[in-house]
């Protein structure tokens, strides 16, 4: 059996919901499971849904920041 493994780049993450990040390549993951988030169209309106709500791509604009460093114990 062969295995295919893809590595992103993560290069904002959304500030409500960490979990939530954006590549490079502008592709939205969810990084706790792993899975491309699809962008969606609602009322005219381009976005994704987060935890279950329809966020637009201007509100989420707002709320994306740089990565956090994590400090490492050792």
């Amino acid at each position: 059996m062969n295995y295919i493994s893809i590595s992103y780049a993560v290069k904002f993450e959304i500030d409500f919901a960490t979990e939530y990040v954006f590549t490079s390549d502008k592709i939205c993951i969810n990084s706790k499971t792993g899975r491309k988030i699809k962008q969606v169209m609602k009322n005219r309106c381009i976005g994704y849904i987060i935890k279950g709500k329809f966020y637009s791509l201007t509100f989420l604009r707002k709320h994306l920041r740089k990565p956090q460093k994590e400090e490492m114990p050792f």
